[in-house]
This record gives structure tokens, sequence and C-alpha cells, in this order.
């Protein structure tokens, strides 16, 4: 996140800094969320004197066991299927006040990422509430192809990326979209 400066990537600012000390933290400031500003923080404790041996050098070798588990996986399938979270998608907002379990909604997707291998996201379904379901294709590194090939085949056999939910629908008009239209 450290690229995201202001100057070359991430958020312009709309006045004038006095300094680059100044510009960063306002850039910062108003351009991060409290989501980033937290995934900030806890990579910064991770990483600082100290606390590096303990946290970093263990969740390397975490990852290169989880690398492993998958290879040796791979050995037998080609691709791995799951789903995408463990739980019914939530609403929009329900879970702000409790980031751990917003965390948890995409755990299921944190391993293929640690290992550095492809996955693939499809749609296979709804909640009881009509809120869509994801169905994971996971593959080995390199993989893509196969993804692709697995993912176009299921979405042959169903109908599930073309159907929409039954939502009750109301209009919002994001903040933005109101000052940017304005004549």
């Amino acid at each position: 996140m450290a690229r995201y400066d202001g100057i070359r990537y991430g958020m312009k600012l709309k006045k004038e800094a006095h300094d680059l000390k100044d510009h960063y933290i306002e850039v910062r400031g108003e351009g991060f969320g409290d989501e980033m500003k937290r995934r900030i923080m806890i990579g910064a404790y991770a990483l600082s004197a100290g606390y590096y041996d303990a946290y970093y050098v263990k969740a390397q070798k975490v990852r290169t066991l989880i690398l492993q588990d998958f290879e040796e996986a791979f050995k037998e399938v080609d691709v791995i299927c799951a789903p995408v979270s463990p739980t019914p998608p939530f609403k929009i907002g329900e879970k702000t006040d409790d980031p751990v379990s917003m965390y948890l909604s995409d755990i299921l997707t944190v391993a293929p990422n640690l290992a550095g291998i492809p996955g693939l996201s499809v749609p296979c379904g709804f909640s009881k509430n009509k809120l869509p379901i994801g169905l994971q294709i996971i593959g080995p590194q390199f993989g893509e192809p196969a993804l692709l090939q697995v993912g176009h085949a299921y979405q042959l056999t169903t109908d599930w990326h073309m159907r929409r939910p039954e939502l009750r629908r109301r209009a919002i008009t994001p903040p933005f979209y109101e000052s940017a239209c304005r004549p």
C-alpha cells in the first residue's frame, strides 16, 4: 500500500499539501477507508521489530506447507471445487461492527491465494434470502487454461450465470454520483 501515495498511484488530493509528509497524511487520511487502515496497521504490526520472526517467518513456512498440500492434491485431480464462502452472503453493512466476522467470510479463498495458485469463482445458486452463492474452482500453478475450461463447461451445463435474483429494488444514489452529475 506504500505505493498508493497520490503522486503516481492512488487518490489525488483536491487541495495542495504544504510538503510531502502532509501530502501523504492527507492522501491516506482521505483515500483509505477504515478497513484499509485496519489492514495496514495489522501488517505494520506483524512486520515490526521483534514480531518479524514470530509472525512473518512462521507465516512463510506455513505458506510453503499449504502449497505442498495443494501440489500433492493436484497429483490426483485436475482441479478442486469448493464453496467461495463458508456462509451465505450477508447484507451490505451488516458486519461493519465485526471485522473479524467479515474476514472469516473469505477464509476459503485464502489458502489458494497464499499458495499462489489460480482460482475461479462462478455463480452456482442463491441463498434462501435470494443472495448469490459462488463455486470456487482451484487449479495448480499455471493451471489457468484448465480452470477456464472447467468454468466454461460448468456454464454450458448450468444456467446459474444467467439468473438474477428477484430482489426488491430501491433507488440508491451514491453521494459522489449526485455531485458528479450536477451541471
